[in-house]
């Protein structure tokens, strides 16, 4: 009976042994800039093998399912670093080596945290990109991988696992590290004059420019969920001086807004939002809305659908009318440009 006990002991002491031995205690800390690109070489025999991956499909951390888990036998090389609240964060890995096969994963936790796999418990989100295993109709895939992460109100410590698949254990490769937004913006009053639009008729234009209007440093209000009118990502997009126009759709209608820039090459955003007839608040104060629509321009092609320098949101009332503030916003900090303001009400 003791020699049997002593057995168990020693087991469970080699099993314990055995998964220590694959907790990874390198993890090399490195700089991002704001909207900037960032480079870093490394090699695969710089980390080692993680032989425990079930932490990546706990569905507390859902990085990539255990069927998938061939594609991370090789050694994890990872880094740290800060993704910036209201940023974008998009991850790449280079194999120097094209023929060499290699993954990627990264995920967000606290700033404090210092979990890393195979301990990973829990985190805010995990990606990762692996060779396909089959072709994805109108996509293709070379050596490289690709994670995109993204940072609202709050910053985050980001992980990065450069993986070698099918247990490849050595290769150089270039980690690459895009940060969109991430800037420490210095906060100001605006000075905005709101121009009321009487609308008249189906179609009402009216024209204006840009240096009218003022820079809205904060714009956390598009991003909050009772507003969600843009995500913090896009800030850069509206970044320029905000021109605000209020005018009222009328029950059962709908309201198509259209600004034409008259500098077919200067970059214009749009948003419109209702709220009650009485409602007062202006951005950066505005808490909450009835709906906010934006338009910018695309950050890619999407297939059947073509952009031009015009941007256009559409609104619509039922049972009451409301009150609608449009706001026509420069671009990538844009604040001069003459533009057309087009507003078309269609009646139910």
């Amino acid at each position: 009976m003791k020699t049997s006990i002593l057995c168990v002991f020693v087991c469970l002491l080699i099993v314990n042994n055995a998964f220590s031995q694959n907790e990874i205690k390198k993890v090399t800390a490195i700089k991002v800039k704001a909207n900037s690109t960032v480079s870093y070489q490394g090699n695969l025999s710089d980390g080692q093998q993680i032989s425990d991956l079930s932490w990546a499909s706990n569905s507390s951390v859902a990085c990539f399912p255990a069927t998938q888990n061939r594609k991370f036998t090789g050694n994890h090389v990872l880094y740290s670093t800060t993704i910036p609240k209201q940023s974008e964060m998009f991850i790449k890995v280079i194999p120097k080596n094209k023929n060499q096969n290699f993954s990627l994963y990264a995920y967000q936790v606290g700033i404090n945290n210092e979990q890393l796999p195979p301990n990973l418990n829990s985190c805010i989100t995990c990606e990762a990109d692996s060779k396909w295993d089959r072709n994805w109709r109108g996509k293709t895939q070379d050596h490289t991988r690709k994670v995109r992460l993204n940072a609202i109100n709050r910053s985050y410590k980001v992980v990065i696992g450069v993986v070698g698949a099918e247990g490849l254990s050595t290769g150089d490769f270039t980690l690459e590290i895009k940060l969109n937004g991430g800037e420490e913006v210095m906060m100001s009053t605006p000075k905005i004059e709101v121009v009321n639009i009487e609308t008249k008729g189906a179609v009402t234009t009216t024209n204006g420019n840009l240096n009218t209007g003022d820079v809205i440093s904060d714009l956390s209000w598009a991003a909050n969920s009772s507003v969600a009118c843009f995500p913090a990502t896009q800030n850069r997009k509206f970044s320029g001086n905000h021109v605000l126009y209020a005018t009222t759709i009328p029950k059962y209608s709908e309201m198509f807004i259209k600004v034409i820039p008259k500098n077919k090459k200067q970059n214009f955003s749009l948003y419109a939002y209702q709220v009650g007839m009485n409602n007062e608040q202006l951005p950066p104060n505005l808490n909450s809305c009835i709906t906010c629509e934006a338009d910018s321009k695309w950050d890619r092609k999407w297939r059947g659908k073509t952009q031009d320098h015009t941007r256009k949101v559409r609104l619509n009332a039922i049972n009451r009318p409301y009150k609608i503030i449009i706001g026509v916003v420069g671009a990538e900090g844009l604040t001069n440009g003459d533009f057309e303001l087009e507003i078309e009400i269609k009646q139910r």
